[in-house]
């Protein structure tokens, strides 16, 4: 009897112990899909790697991103921009800095200065 008893004190702290843990299982997927950006992010503040490369690599992981179904990070299609501009091509550059102000509103300044920025040299 005493065994019988032992099992029924330990049945009540196991089955919440499961309980909570079972909830803790179910998180919320994350907003958004780093990827390499943030590495890419520093090694274009190293200067270790040339901007072309550093526009093939963001490509890929915006690639990845979007066939799992996924958004990019805030910066992200600044960033690229940024890139493009380094290398001259002013036409993709509109295009990352608009699609950055069309994901990200709060950029729109932002974007609006680094836009304007080419046509004034």
């Amino acid at each position: 009897m005493k065994y019988i008893g032992t099992l029924r004190g330990l049945c009540l702290p196991v089955t919440a112990a499961t309980l909570l843990l079972a909830g803790c299982a179910n998180t919320t997927p994350p907003l958004y899909q780093w990827t390499s950006y943030q590495p890419a992010v520093y090694d274009y503040l190293k200067g270790q790697k040339a901007p072309q490369e550093q526009i093939d690599a963001l490509e890929k992981a915006l690639q990845e991103i979007r066939a799992k179904g996924n958004m990019p990070p805030p910066g992200f299609h600044a960033q690229l921009g940024m890139l493009y501009a380094n290398v001259g091509n002013e036409t993709q550059a509109m295009q990352e800095f608009d699609a950055e102000k069309h994901l990200f509103p709060e950029s729109t300044t932002y974007m609006d200065f680094l836009m304007k920025k080419p046509k004034q040299q």
